[in-house]
C-alpha cells in the first residue's frame, strides 16, 4: 500500500511539473460597451457565455492581453467613448 501511495505522489508531482512547464495560451480579450450606461468593460473570451443582458456592443478588436485591453479602455475613457 505504501508503494502505491508513493507512486501516486510521484505521478502528481510529474503532472504538476509538466503543467507548469507548458506555455500558457493567450486568451483574447474584447472591450464591450453597455448601450444604456456607456460603461466599458473588458470581456475575457475564455468565458463560455455571452454578457447579460445583451444590450452591449463590442468596441475593440481582439486584444492579446489584459494589459493591452486596459490600455485600450484608458484611451476610450480619455476620448469620451466610454463614460466610466
Amino acid at each position: 500500500m505504501r508503494r502505491l501511495a508513493i507512486a501516486c505522489v510521484a505521478m502528481a508531482v510529474t503532472v504538476s511539473m509538466l503543467a507548469a512547464a507548458s506555455p500558457a495560451s493567450a486568451t483574447p480579450y474584447h472591450l464591450i460597451r453597455w448601450q444604456d450606461t456607456g460603461f466599458c468593460q473588458i470581456w475575457d473570451q475564455s468565458i463560455p457565455t455571452t454578457p447579460w443582458p445583451a444590450n452591449f456592443a463590442v468596441v475593440s478588436e481582439e486584444l492579446p492581453t489584459f494589459d493591452a485591453a486596459f490600455s485600450y479602455k484608458t484611451g476610450l475613457l480619455n476620448n469620451g467613448t466610454c463614460s466610466f
